[in-house]
């Protein structure tokens, strides 16, 4: 709140006046201290102003914390560098969220267990968010930028509760910032063959990306933070931009630190795609909107989901045309990602070696247990997920359904799975994810090889109780963890006692790591830097392990062509 008040003794006038809403409660400051006839009542309309490079903005405090939503770091033409947010006059509003980037469709994981609000849509999307304890007291905080998932084709600043930054600044003493920026077509259409302003169009969502951390260099100080401390951090696709920004000359000097949740995957991140791909999707593209290379100026006027639909028409086309695999390497298939362009990204963020740019980044990195297969074996039909799931099946329905999949290797995975993961039930064997985990060790590995800055890797196995634990580590249930904000999100995990213990270890660790570029604290056990040698991997569960090579014949036996 921006009221800031001493009441000895009150009527029921001003009782009345007192129970505005949290957010509207900013609005009416400056009436309730005119209206205000008793001196004791002290309204301070300005105390969660803050200034930017471009104007004040005014936000609210919650709690203790400061709270900036919507605040413009950049504009962009369609198809076109971003330039620096315009400057404005006077005190610009910062209490709602701000317009979400042009996308299709709904997020695949939009369901009780995974939410966040409906915003409007909008090419005018250059917008963050920022929470702090305070501008005003002289502190140098970490500033921790999170970057949000859904490819680099859908979601936002806030497609989920958990995203919200609040409890981790309050509880971390850090400043934390969440990014919208262009997605899909608007942030990767390849239009570079028709004219020099379109020169790094097919990497437009990432320049985007550069354009808030040079906000976050311009204004963390404004905001109680640390412009030389800055880390960046995001899940799925948001883990995926961490690693583009890794490769990215542009973003060299603008964050110091980066964390990779459940993302590295090679097409999406790890690598990115080739200039004879996108060049072609954008080829097609014109040609489905019968637009002449001529008339790009068109572009400007049409309807989004005309674009989407012959976008994504062109993105098939192309897959089947240059029979490129997609991400999981079971078909054709075609999805937005940024391009490695020998320009603006010069080489694969991590191929088969790390850039050396990101020498001196330290990295944390890791994924779930569980990670994609609960969701491809539940999410389809919660309802059912809860009277049928793995819980429920006795020692030799899961013994036929082991054998149903995995053939000659059941007893040698039973073997090594009871080995890796001792305790659990024998059936988790069937949901353990490889998708996520063996990419992840591939990069810890060929960052630690580089002999730079250290990396750590973790494994997240905890399952949630809720819905009777069907989904157990799921994909993205690790965000509430990091982001210590279960009290938003208890419909996916909970909030019990044990949930709130982890959730403050692990946020403990990112915090310890944005601080100095070690996770270690003293509520968790000693966890070394990853090494091909010793394999560390720190597993978060109810009680924290750190484990060395705990897994490799496990994922060997799972997937026996995989690279780690």
């Amino acid at each position: 709140m921006t009221l800031l008040i001493e009441v000895p003794v009150m009527n029921d006038s001003m009782k009345k006046q007192l129970a505005c809403s949290l957010l509207t409660l900013t609005l009416c400051a400056v009436s309730l201290q005119a209206a205000a006839t008793d001196e004791t009542l002290i309204a301070q309309p300005d105390a969660a102003i803050a200034q930017t490079e471009a104007g004040k903005v005014q936000g609210f405090i919650h709690d203790g914390i400061l709270t900036y939503r919507g605040i413009p770091y950049a504009t962009a033409r369609r198809f076109q560098a971003p330039e620096a947010a315009r400057p404005w006059q006077g005190i610009r509003p910062a209490l709602m969220y701000g317009n979400i980037c042009p996308q299709t469709g709904g997020n695949p994981l939009d369901n009780f267990m995974f939410s966040g609000p409906h915003l409007q849509q909008s090419d005018d999307c250059l917008n963050l968010n920022v929470w702090t304890p305070s501008t005003t007291d002289g502190k140098h905080r970490p500033v921790m930028v999170w970057l949000h998932g859904g490819g680099f084709s859908n979601g936002s600043s806030i497609e989920s509760y958990a995203y919200d930054g609040e409890n981790l600044s309050r509880t971390g003493d850090v400043v934390v910032v969440s990014v919208n920026h262009r997605l899909n077509a608007m942030g990767h259409l390849d239009l570079s063959a028709y004219g020099e302003q379109y020169r790094h169009s097919a990497n437009s969502g990432v320049l985007d990306l550069v354009a808030a951390l040079q906000w976050v260099r311009a204004n963390a100080a404004h905001f109680g933070g640390d412009p030389k401390n800055v880390t960046i951090f995001g899940e799925s696709g948001g883990g995926a931009k961490v690693l583009t920004l890794m490769g990215t000359p542009a973003a060299k000097g603008l964050f110091h630190k980066a964390i990779v949740q459940s993302a590295a995957l090679e097409g999406m991140g790890m690598t990115l795609l080739k200039p004879e791909s996108t060049r072609r999707v954008a080829e097609l593209t014109l040609q489905h909107l019968g637009i002449q290379p001529t008339e790009l100026s068109r572009l400007d006027n049409l309807p989004y989901e005309q674009i989407a639909q012959a976008t994504q028409k062109a993105l098939d086309e192309t897959a089947q045309e240059q029979k490129l695999p997609n991400i999981q390497g079971d078909g054709i298939g075609l999805a937005w990602a940024p391009a490695t362009d020998g320009d603006y990204i010069p080489e694969e963020p991590v191929g088969e070696k790390y850039p050396r740019i990101a020498k001196d980044i330290p990295l944390l990195i890791g994924s779930n247990l569980t990670e994609w297969n609960t969701i491809y074996a539940y999410f389809g039909d919660i309802d059912k997920a809860q009277r049928d799931n793995h819980h429920h099946w006795n020692a030799a329905r899961t013994a036929v359904r082991i054998k149903e999949r995995y053939g000659d290797r059941s007893d040698a995975l039973n073997k090594a799975f009871a080995a890796a993961y001792p305790g659990r039930q024998a059936a988790d064997v069937l949901f353990v994810d490889t998708f996520l985990r063996i990419p992840t060790l591939k990069t810890a590995r060929i960052k630690a090889e580089q002999g730079g800055a250290p990396v750590y890797n973790y494994l997240f196995t905890w399952g949630t109780p809720v819905l009777g634990g069907f989904a157990m580590s799921y994909h993205t249930s690790e965000i509430p963890f990091v982001m210590n904000s279960l009290a938003l999100t208890e419909t996916a995990n909970g909030n019990g006692a044990e949930a709130r213990a982890l959730a403050s270890r692990m946020s403990g660790a990112w915090v310890a790591f944005a601080r100095t570029g070690n996770p270690n604290t003293a509520a968790l056990p000693k966890w070394p830097a990853y090494t091909p040698e010793n394999g560390a991997t720190m597993i978060f569960d109810n009680m924290p392990v750190v484990r060395y090579h705990h897994d490799a014949e496990l994922l060997r036996l799972l997937k026996p062509n995989g690279r780690f």
